[in-house]
């Protein structure tokens, strides 16, 4: 599969089969998610793989705000992988100030580049994804005891698809791009 083939195949997937998916092959999909860029190559995101059933259940019931769709995705995965970053390296510069919605918004670049790396990587090696973004991070941290230099930014939940959506509607490029002269 070709990358331009990738991304428009790949697709948020919420049902998976009631399989768990090997930790081998999920090695093998973060040492290929290694390497997406990163700001000054500090390479800050980090991965932690869950995929037992009670500690999910954990994370469903007291890391998604009560968001019920979350909830359902997260119980019905054989697996879900936080995705942190390492506090205060990307993005920073000594000899420049940067403006304040600047400061910190590289650590969350750098993390959503590596989240869609994880996720294409996983679509390759035939593993299903869903990002989860509607998460209580501080609650998340205490579940998976997540090292304090670090700040939970995404859930993915990941597992074996049960079914493939159709693609949905996208809006013509004209009405998503300008050229400026």
């Amino acid at each position: 599969m070709d990358a331009i083939e990738m991304i428009k195949e790949r697709r948020s997937i919420r049902k998976f089969k009631n399989e768990k998916v090997d930790r081998d092959l999920m090695k093998e999909i973060v040492s290929i998610s290694r390497f997406a860029p990163s700001w000054g190559n500090f390479q800050v995101a980090r991965y932690t793989l869950v995929d037992d059933p009670d500690l999910i259940r954990k994370i469903a019931d007291e890391g998604v705000h009560g968001f019920n769709y979350n909830i359902n995705s997260l119980r019905n995965a054989p697996g879900v992988a936080i995705l942190s970053y390492v506090k205060g390296k990307s993005g920073r510069l000594e000899k420049i100030k940067l403006q304040p919605n600047q400061e910190h918004g590289w650590e969350l670049f750098d993390t959503g580049i590596a989240c869609q790396t994880f996720c294409l990587a996983s679509h390759a090696k035939g593993i299903g994804t869903v990002i989860m973004g509607v998460i209580n991070q501080d609650e998340i941290a205490k579940i998976i005891d997540l090292p304090s230099d670090q700040q939970v930014s995404a859930l993915i939940a990941y597992g074996y698809e049960e079914i493939h959506p159709k693609p949905t509607r996208r809006k013509d490029v004209d009405e998503i791009l300008r050229f400026v002269d």
